[in-house]
């Protein structure tokens, strides 16, 4: 067969999914597994793969979806649920919205900051689902409420989930972990000082807005910003979001009590009903504490067990197992790490937080199964979309599609690869799946135009969380929190702007840098 025919082979499983998803408006864990299904078939027969190594490949990537990817999401939103049922989650908004009543700051403070803390711990929607909901619950126009939340959740996006898109991003591509995250902040960083000026001229409906409020609106971006980038320097993919989105809302706020001192804007004030409700309620030292106390843990377990302790974490990962899955030529063994996981430390961090707040174990375990339950759906498309990935990545099928984009766009690829990854992030809903989807493609078309492949390769999560703006299951989660039902189309239409601007800037940020790098 020529290589026009085996290009459209190999891209056949990625057609279905954006078929089957955007169009047949199919759920993943139905549209993934025929992906799987015609990748194994295609696998077999046009690739000259044999079963074994087709059916080992599919393992492997079964492997890889359930630990680590699927044991730290559930570990997250299991933390996260639990703070709903102790109630816990009540007070940490209150805590939020008690700080101003100017709602070109609380954006900063409720759908900036918050927003990057909940993408960082949990991901999966409640970055933008709680947030947009509190916005809304305080009188912010809906629409407003979810367009604000959706662009601002798109950056944190590239280590949501305690870092899974950049972790899984660099299993699937080869590449180090720690390295790959340092060049994602720094692809990101003009975009994540961007985006505080954004979100505050749409609450104020006018960059003139920005009056008044510019100063703190860059502290806010800056200090995500550098902590970010450090975080991800030294400890690698797991925290930099948790870290910057912390910083930005502990500063935010810092200048937020100051600004509080000086007249204000009433044009930009929110309603007085809204102030009484918010500030009913006094909540002291102990409480707060006790209240963040497992995203606490959180925190201080994965900085405990990284590369900054190094006795530690080198113990620590030593409990591992090392197993040979794909039996094909060359086949790099696959290691299991019981201890040193995100998953593992953040489900002990869970039930220790748990506890103090006065959760039974039973019922802890019951939140957990709940998780579980309600993870069904996730785990189903990601095990799918990993082991079609791996067979497409073993088979050829990837080489065979970077090879055909490559000759297609030559040396401006890399103006292509923030868009490549925005694809896949928009006909899944998720980042992660995007890096599965094109990771690998994504390094081999980098080797192809000798280009960095830590910078190509970055490029498709920065692509990514700009996806993250029209994902069409980004926009269900917002619509669902804004009650505005059956006004998708109108969130679309508002945020797609948006997503033109920072794709474009992506694709010219990562060309620019493919040339210096």
């Amino acid at each position: 067969m020529n290589n026009a025919v085996m290009f459209l082979l190999a891209i056949t499983p990625i057609i279905w999914l954006i078929i089957s998803l955007s169009k047949m408006k199919m759920a993943g864990y139905l549209a993934c597994p025929i992906a799987l299904a015609i990748s194994a078939v295609l696998a077999v027969t046009a690739f000259k793969m044999t079963p074994l190594d087709m059916f080992t490949a599919g393992l492997e990537g079964v492997a890889l979806a359930v630990w680590p990817i699927i044991l730290v999401i559930i570990a997250a939103v299991f933390t996260y649920n639990l703070s709903i049922y102790t109630g816990n989650m009540e007070l940490i908004k209150q805590m939020l919205t008690g700080v101003t009543s100017d709602k070109r700051i609380l954006v900063l403070i409720i759908a900036w900051g918050f927003g990057g803390f909940l993408e960082g711990m949990a991901g999966f929607g409640t970055a933008v689902a709680i947030p947009a909901s509190m916005l809304y619950a305080l009188g912010f126009d809906p629409l407003l409420a979810a367009g604000v939340c959706l662009i601002s959740n798109a950056t944190p996006t590239a280590f949501g989930s305690i870092g899974i898109p950049t972790v899984t991003l660099s299993q699937v591509s080869g590449l180090n972990p720690e390295a790959l995250s340092f060049v994602t902040v720094i692809q990101l960083i003009i975009p994540i000082l961007i985006t505080p000026f954004v979100i505050v001229a749409m609450a104020g409906k006018s960059i003139k807005a920005l009056k008044g409020v510019g100063f703190i609106t860059f502290i806010s971006g800056i200090s995500f910003a550098i902590p970010e980038l450090i975080a991800a320097k030294f400890i690698g993919a797991e925290l930099p979001v948790i870290v910057g989105s912390v910083c930005s809302m502990l500063c935010t706020i810092a200048f937020a009590k100051i600004q509080g001192k000086k007249k204000q804007n009433n044009d930009y004030i929110i309603s007085s009903d809204s102030d009484k409700e918010k500030n009913k309620e006094k909540i002291g030292t102990k409480r707060a504490v006790i209240a963040w106390l497992p995203f606490i843990l959180i925190f201080v377990f994965l900085i405990l067990t990284s590369n900054l302790i190094a006795p530690l974490h080198n113990t620590l990962s030593a409990v591992k197992t090392s197993v040979k899955i794909y039996t094909g030529e060359n086949a790099p063994l696959y290691t299991f790490v019981w201890v040193n996981t995100p998953g593992v430390l953040i489900l002990l961090a869970a039930f220790i937080g748990g506890f103090v707040q006065k959760a039974g174990f039973t019922d802890m375990i019951k939140v957990l199964g709940c998780t579980v339950k309600q993870m069904c759906g996730t785990m189903i498309t990601i095990i799918s979309v990993i082991a079609t990935a791996k067979i497409m990545g073993y088979s050829g099928m990837i080489n065979i599609i970077a090879a055909m984009a490559v000759a297609a766009t030559g040396q401006v690829y890399p103006l292509i690869a923030p868009a490549i990854g925005a694809l896949g992030t928009f006909i899944t809903g998720s980042a992660t799946s995007s890096s599965v989807l094109f990771g690998k493609l994504q390094a081999e078309a980098a080797s192809a135009i000798n280009a960095n492949p830590y910078w190509i390769t970055a490029a498709n999560t920065c692509g990514a969380t700009a996806g993250k703006i029209i994902s069409p299951q980004s926009i269900s989660i917002a619509v669902a929190a804004t009650k505005m039902s059956g006004k998708e189309g109108e969130i679309l239409s508002s945020t797609v702007k948006y997503f033109i601007m920072f794709i474009v800037l992506m694709g010219l940020i990562t060309l620019f840098g493919a040339l210096l790098f």
